[in-house]
Parts: C-alpha cells; structure tokens; sequence
C-alpha cells in the first residue's frame, strides 16, 4: 500500500479539481537537489548570466482544441532549475527538458551522440515513422560550450497538446564542458521566436497560433528548496498551457505590457523595472534601456546594474562587496533582507530566505545575497542588452502568467495553498567556500551567444 505525504496528497488535491474544469492544462514541475551548494557555483552562474545576454561580447549575436494543460514539473538541485515532460515522435519517446523562458530553441541529445553520459534518455532517430531530417547541420553556442546536431521535424506532444511538424535540434554533439544532468535530456525553448537559433517557431507559439490554446499564454508556479541537500527530486509546482490555475493563486493578475520595438520582432519576455524597496524604503534606480528586465524561468538569480545593485545592498546595514566574487554582495546573516520589485501597478515581495544564499566560509558571519551586479559597469542596456535578469529568486514568490496576445506578463499573489506547497521554510547554514572542484554552472545550458 502506497502511503501519500500530506503535502502530496494537498498536491494531487489542486491538480485534480483544476483538470475537472474543462479548460486550460495543467503540468506539474519537479526538482532535484544536487548538494549544498559553495561560491564557485554562485560564481559560475554570476559569469554565465552575464554571457548569455552577452556582456562580455558586445552587441548581441542572436539570430534571429484540448483545454488548459496543467503539467507538474520538477525542481532541480535546490531551486537551480524547473523541468517538464516533453514526447517526441511516433511511437512517443518521452524526455525531461529544462523549461525555459530565457530562450526559445527545442533540442534533447540523441542516440547518435556517443560521448553523451549513457544513463540520459535520448531520442532515438531510427525509432520514430514520423520523423524527417533533411540532414542539416547547426550549432548552438553557449557561453562555455555548444551543442550541434541535425535540424528535424517530428510530432512533438506536451500535455495533451501536439503539433505535428515542430522543427527541434537532434543533438549529437555536446562539448565537454556543458553537460546535462539526469534525468534531464534537453531544453524547451519558452520565449518568443525572435531569439530562435534553428529557425523554428517555438512549440509554445505554434500552439498559440495554431489556435489550439483555450488562451494564448502560459504560467507558472515554481517552489522552494533552497540550500535544502536532503532530497534529489521534488516537486517543482506546475507549469500551465492556455491559461492559469486558480487554485494557485488569489486576487486579480497585474499584467504588464511588453515594450516592443518596430525594427524587430519581440524576443525576450521583458518588462521595465518600475521601483525597488529595501527594507521596506525607496531605492533610486536607473531609468530608460539600463530598466529593461527580462523574466526568466532559465535563471536563478537576479542580476541588474551596478548602479542599482550597489544601492540595493548598500540599503542593507552591514552589507558589503565579496572578495573574490566581482559582483556579489554579502550582508549579516542575522538579518532578514526584505527586498520588493515592482514592473507596474505595485510590489512584489520577496521572501528573505531567496535573498540569503548561506553564510560564507570565510566569514561565516555574514551570507551571500542572491542580487548580483549582472554588468560590472555603468553602461546599463546601452548595447540592446537587457539592464536586468529576474530569474527564480524573484519567480518562486508569485503565480507568473506569460501571455502572447497583447504581449505581456502578469503576477499574481500565490494561494495559501500554492504558498504552503511551495515554501520550504528550513535554510541550510553550510558555509559556503570557494573549492577545486568544478560544479555544473547554473544557466549554463540555455544562454547562447
């Protein structure tokens, strides 16, 4: 007899009375933990958020009716990433991929790829009557490596939702210094397809377009487990196409038009900064393109101008710059940062256990932030670059809906439901320190050049 957790069976409760309504579908998300993590970690996902909105590069160089689906997705290594189920090809073949609103191209290895760790699922070519591939072949480079593979076609099913011809990356190449973790095989590409490396329209968009969503958006409800080494998988809240799930959250949406711009199609889910409070008081920040923030589910931390970044730490008594981490900042571990960003009508808390990443070893007084200066200079968005990244620091304290049609994102405030599912109250107080070894780099995967 199988015994269910009273948050399981909380769970399971939300998700069945959400899929008796004829509407939209619902995914649950999982996660898994990989360990306590140190400040190399910090440190690489710092120096990957940075390329992969190319600040070490200069100007960018990308080119560029079933009802609502309710799909529970999963939450890896301590609040690191969110993934999802994703089948591909007749008969399917099912796979994990990072769901990802930061870029939008669809890939997951294959059995072709011989140097790709043998216990990853990967897609089986020779497997599928339905698939076409032309032989063409691309790479995706990233910021400390690349994938490449060949361009196909295939039937490509998520949730209930199908679309028959969806162009996705066979990879039979990864290099060695980006690598996939099980169960993970790929990456689902979530924003729009103005950031598209293979020249597809993302599975999302073609859904929205082929007018197969009950609504033309998606959302997301992701929980926390941050600095928690105890479990590997968890789940990781859901992940909504055509619509929301209102037994996640409570009160109305506050929805913010993305800018949009003429000369080019939309690429990023973005919005403009509008206020920051610090401990409950006004911190000045930057106007104009240095406003621009780009919501990503790919990211776990927020990253934003040094200008800004400065004045949000210097806010918090006792702060200051860490040595050996340009960047970061660190602050008392006996005090509670209470942080709060706004990107319209008002202010979104953020719980202080996201803010404080663990005390540092070297002094073990004092704890790691999760805001991080994302530019090292003063220069802001002047490139085309984004002046902020609001990753899932920011994204685990509010129901986040993502909408194609007027473009733009809404947040809600989580149910009491949703909170208490989501909430891992308990923060780990391992010191963190700088180590030889090499950790997987957080973002490392999905930011390309």
């Amino acid at each position: 007899m199988i015994s269910l957790s009273l948050p399981l069976i909380l769970l399971f409760s939300i998700f069945t009375s959400a899929l008796s309504a004829p509407d939209p579908l619902h995914i649950p998300i999982t996660r898994r933990s990989g360990g306590v993590r140190d400040m190399d970690f910090y440190s690489a996902a710092a120096a990957h958020l940075r390329r992969r909105y190319d600040y070490h590069h200069g100007n960018q160089s990308h080119r560029r009716e079933v009802g609502v689906s309710n799909m529970a997705i999963v939450n890896q290594k301590q609040d690191f990433r969110y993934y999802g189920a994703v089948s591909i090809g007749t008969p399917p073949q099912m796979f994990n991929v990072v769901l990802d609103t930061g870029s939008s191209d669809l890939w997951v290895v294959s059995t072709t790829c011989q140097a790709c760790d043998s216990t990853i699922p990967r897609f089986n070519p020779l497997s599928s009557t339905t698939l076409k591939m032309p032989g063409t072949n691309t790479t995706i480079r990233y910021a400390i490596g690349r994938v490449t593979g060949q361009i196909a076609t295939d039937t490509v099913t998520m949730g209930g939702y199908t679309i028959n011809s969806q162009t996705f990356m066979s990879v039979d190449r990864v290099s060695e210094d980006l690598k996939l973790v099980n169960p993970v095989s790929g990456v689902m590409g979530l924003a729009f397809g103005g950031s598209n490396i293979i020249g597809a329209t993302p599975f999302w968009q073609a859904l929205a377009l082929g007018r197969q969503l009950p609504a033309s958006e998606m959302s997301f409800w992701l929980t926390r487990f941050i600095n928690d080494p105890r479990k590997t998988d968890n789940p990781g809240g859901a992940f909504t196409l055509g619509g929301t799930n209102p037994n996640l959250f409570q009160g109305g949406i506050d929805f913010v038009d993305i800018p949009t711009s003429s000369k080019r199609p939309n690429t990023y889910w973005s919005l403009n900064m509008a206020s920051v409070t610090v401990q409950g008081n006004p911190v000045s920040i930057s106007s104009g393109k240095s406003a621009l923030a780009v919501i990503d589910t790919g990211t776990t931390l927020i990253g934003g101008p040094t200008k800004d970044v400065s004045a949000i730490w210097k806010a918090v008594p006792g702060s200051q710059p860490v040595a050996n981490m340009p960047g970061f900042w660190a602050f008392p571990c006996t005090t509670n940062v209470s942080i709060s960003l706004s990107f319209g009508s008002r202010l979104w808390p953020i719980n202080p256990i996201d803010m404080n990443l663990g005390p540092l070893f070297a002094s073990p007084s004092l704890c790691l932030g999760a805001i991080f200066d994302l530019k090292e200079s003063d220069t802001g968005g002047s490139s085309g670059n984004p002046g902020w990244v609001i990753g899932d620091t920011f994204l685990k304290n509010v129901y986040s809906v993502f909408r194609m049609t007027p473009p733009s994102i809404g947040f809600a405030q989580l149910s009491a439901a949703a909170d208490s599912l989501g909430s891992n109250t308990l923060h780990y107080t391992t010191a963190l320190q700088l180590t030889s070894s090499r950790l997987p780099p957080p973002n490392s995967l999905y930011f390309p050049r």
